[in-house]
């Protein structure tokens, strides 16, 4: 079977598409920088580009520091790491979780949350 062939990818068996990516980092000691991985929401590690500064934005906000790389070096890049992954253009995120403080609320939720004894199942 053969694979169909676009006008804008130079590369067709390419699995993302062709151009640089709106990648990013962070600040790294003495000045170096450091490219930001992320986690699937299985948990495996993954390199993240975005196709447009735009979208870079809407996703992780306008402080983020970014770099253009094209996916093939970003790869390589990663590589080493045992980062397998290109994630292109995600679009969910969620915060980072934040312990909960230990007040009277918090305890009395806890305290609720803990598993009953039940003598029978009910199956609605």
């Amino acid at each position: 079977m053969t694979e169909p062939l676009y006008d804008e990818d130079p590369e067709p068996s390419e699995r993302f598409p062709a151009g640089l990516l709106y990648v990013p980092f962070r600040p790294g000691p003495s000045g170096r920088t450091t490219l930001r991985l992320f986690r699937t929401p299985l948990g495996r590690r993954t390199a993240v580009g975005f196709t447009s500064r735009r979208r870079l934005v809407t996703t992780l906000g306008a402080e983020q520091a970014w770099l253009r790389l094209a996916a093939p070096a970003l790869r390589a890049l990663t590589a080493p790491l045992g980062v397998t992954t290109l994630t292109v253009d995600p679009q969910f995120t969620a915060p980072a979780a934040t312990p909960e403080r230990a007040t009277p609320a918090a305890q009395d939720r806890a305290a609720s949350a803990a598993p009953a004894s039940a003598s029978a199942l009910r199956v609605g």
